[in-house]
C-alpha cells in the first residue's frame, strides 16, 4: 500500500500562512450611487403649494398607515392581506429563498469532507505458468475501505467574500421587494375598499333620485289629470324615472366585481367575503410628508433598486477573482484492510496531504468577457437605482399636485351643488304653480343630479389619491427595517419580521 509522504517543511506552511493573511478581495468596494443632487437638497416639494400637510407629530404608523383613515372595516380588511394574500407569501418564499443563498454562499469558507466506505472482492485466473488464461486457477481477495477525503480552497482573492456581499445584498433587495409588494397590495385594497364605498354614494343617491323622480311622476300626473300639463309631461317624467332606475340596477356590476377584488386580495373566494354597505363618513386625512431628501430611505421598492445594484457591483469582484491563481488544500486518511479482523487497526491506516495550485493560462477571452459583462450589469443597476429614485419623486409630486387640485375643485363643487339644489327647489314651486314648463324642472333636476354626482366622484379622487400618496411616500416604512447581514445569515430563516 503506498503512502505519501506529508509535506513537513516549515517554510511551506509559514509561505502558506502568509498568504493566507495576505488575502485580499478584489475588485472595487460598493459606494451609494448618487441620484441627483437637487434630490438630496430639496427641503420641500414643488407641488406643495398651500396644500398642508399633518405635522410631523401624526406621522403615518408604521405598517398600519391605513388606520389614518379611521375605518374600523377597512382595518380589518388590511390585516388579512398579511395572513392570506398569495403574491404576498410568494414574495415572503422569495426571500427565504434569497437568504438560503446566503447561507450556500457561506459553505465556501470551510472545507468539504466526504467519506466513502466500501468493500471490493476482486479477482483474477491464472495456469501454473502465471498467465492469465481460461481455465486456470482462481486467485480472490476482499478489500476493506474507509477513507476520509478533505479539501480547502482558501478565499485567497475573495471570491468568496463577493458571492457572500452580493448575495447577502440581493436578500436584502428581496426583502425590501417584499415590502414593496406589501404596500402595493395594501393600497390596492385600500383603493378598492374606497371605491366600493364610492359605489355605495352612488348608488344611495341613484336611490334618492329615483323616490324624487317617482314624487316628479306624481306630481306631473296630476297636473295632467287636472289639465295642468301635457301628456308629453308625463311621459318624459316616466322615461326619467326608469332611466334612473336603470342606472341604480346597473351599479350592483361594478359593487360586485370591487368585492371580489377585496376578496381576492385577502386571500378569500367571492362566496367567503361580504361587505354590508354603510354611508361614507371618511374626509382624506391630513398626510405627513417630511422632506425629499428622506425619500429614499421610505421607499422599499428604491431601497431594493439600490441593493441590486450592491449585488452587481460585487460580481465585478467574483468575475475579477478568475484572473488570479486558485490553491487547494486536499488532504486523504482512513483505512484499508485485506482482512475484515484488520480493517480499524494501526496498521491499516493510511493517509496523505497536499496542496495543489491551479491557473488558468488561455480562455479565449473569456475571463475578459465575464469581467465587462459585470461591470456593464453594474453600470445597467445603477440606471435603474437612479431611475426608481427620480420615478418616487414624481409619483409623490403628482399625487401632491392631485390632492391640492381636487381639494380646491371640491369647494368649488360643493357651491355649485348648493346653487343646484336651490334652483331646483325654485323650479319646482314654479311648476307647481304652472308659471315654468316640465322642461325646465327636467333640466333643475339633471344639474342637481349631476353636481351631486360629480362631488361624489370628486370625494372618491381625493381619497384615492391620498392612498397613493401615503404609498408614495412608502407607507411609514424605512430602510432601517431592511434586515442586517448578521440576521439573513442566520440558520432556518422561517419567520420574517416587519413593523406593524
Amino acid at each position: 500500500m503506498h503512502i505519501m509522504k506529508p509535506i513537513t517543511s516549515p517554510s511551506f506552511f509559514i509561505a502558506a500562512a502568509c498568504i493566507l493573511l495576505s488575502a485580499c478581495a478584489v475588485g472595487p468596494d460598493y459606494q451609494k450611487p448618487e441620484v441627483a443632487k437637487t434630490a438630496y437638497a430639496g427641503d420641500t416639494y414643488k407641488e406643495l403649494g398651500d396644500w398642508k400637510p399633518a405635522q410631523p407629530a401624526d406621522a403615518i404608523g408604521r405598517g398600519a398607515w391605513w388606520e389614518i383613515f379611521g375605518d374600523p372595516v377597512l382595518n380589518d380588511l388590511e390585516r388579512q392581506v398579511d395572513v392570506s394574500n398569495q403574491s404576498l407569501a410568494q414574495a415572503e418564499a422569495q426571500y427565504r429563498q434569497a437568504r438560503a443563498t446566503v447561507n450556500a454562499a457561506h459553505a465556501g469558507y470551510w472545507p468539504t469532507v466526504a467519506t466513502s466506505p466500501g468493500v471490493t472482492r476482486s479477482g483474477r485466473y491464472s495456469n501454473a505458468n502465471g498467465g492469465t488464461v481460461s481455465g486456470g486457477s482462481s486467485h480472490a481477495g476482499d478489500t476493506y475501505q474507509f477513507p476520509f477525503t478533505a479539501s480547502w480552497e482558501p478565499d485567497l482573492w475573495g471570491k468568496v467574500r463577493r458571492t457572500v456581499e452580493g448575495n447577502v445584498a440581493n436578500a436584502q433587495a428581496s426583502a425590501a421587494t417584499l415590502e414593496s409588494v406589501r404596500l402595493s397590495l395594501q393600497a390596492e385594497l385600500a383603493q378598492n375598499y374606497f371605491q366600493l364605498r364610492i359605489v355605495d354614494e352612488q348608488k344611495r343617491l341613484l336611490d334618492g333620485t329615483v323616490e324624487a323622480y317617482q314624487k316628479s311622476l306624481q306630481l306631473t300626473q296630476n297636473q295632467y289629470n287636472v289639465g295642468v300639463a301635457a301628456r308629453a309631461d308625463v311621459v318624459q317624467a316616466q322615461t326619467q324615472l326608469k332611466t334612473a332606475q336603470v342606472s341604480a340596477i346597473d351599479s350592483g356590476v361594478q359593487r360586485a366585481q370591487l368585492e371580489h377584488a377585496i376578496a381576492l386580495l385577502v386571500g378569500k373566494t367571492p362566496d367567503q367575503l361580504s361587505i354590508a354597505p354603510v354611508k361614507l363618513a371618511i374626509v382624506p386625512p391630513a398626510i405627513p410628508l417630511g422632506v425629499p431628501s428622506q425619500l429614499l430611505e421610505r421607499r422599499p421598492d428604491v431601497a431594493a433598486a439600490e441593493r441590486q445594484a450592491a449585488t452587481a457591483n460585487a460580481q465585478i469582484g467574483v468575475a475579477e477573482s478568475a484572473w488570479f491563481p486558485s490553491l487547494t488544500l486536499s488532504a486523504n486518511a482512513g483505512y484499508q484492510s485485506s482482512a475484515l479482523s484488520n480493517w480499524f487497526t494501526a496498521p491499516s491506516r493510511f493517509w496523505s496531504l497536499g496542496p495543489q495550485l491551479a491557473q488558468t493560462l488561455f480562455d479565449g477571452g473569456l475571463r475578459s468577457a465575464q469581467t465587462a459583462q459585470a461591470r456593464a450589469a453594474y453600470d445597467a443597476a445603477v440606471a435603474n437605482y437612479r431611475e426608481t429614485a427620480l420615478a418616487a419623486f414624481q409619483n409623490v409630486e403628482d399625487n401632491l399636485a392631485a390632492l391640492r387640485i381636487l381639494e380646491k375643485e371640491a369647494v368649488a363643487q360643493d357651491d355649485a351643488l348648493q346653487s343646484a339644489e336651490r334652483f331646483l327647489t325654485i323650479t319646482t314651486n314654479q311648476y307647481r304653480a304652472g308659471t315654468v314648463s316640465y322642461l325646465n324642472v327636467v333640466s333643475a333636476q339633471t344639474t342637481a343630479y349631476g353636481n351631486e354626482r360629480n362631488a361624489i366622484a370628486i370625494l372618491g379622487n381625493r381619497l384615492n389619491d391620498s392612498v397613493a400618496l401615503i404609498k408614495a411616500l412608502g407607507g411609514g416604512w424605512s430602510t432601517d427595517e431592511l434586515p442586517a447581514a448578521k440576521d439573513i445569515s442566520q440558520r432556518d430563516p422561517e419567520q420574517i419580521t416587519h413593523a406593524q
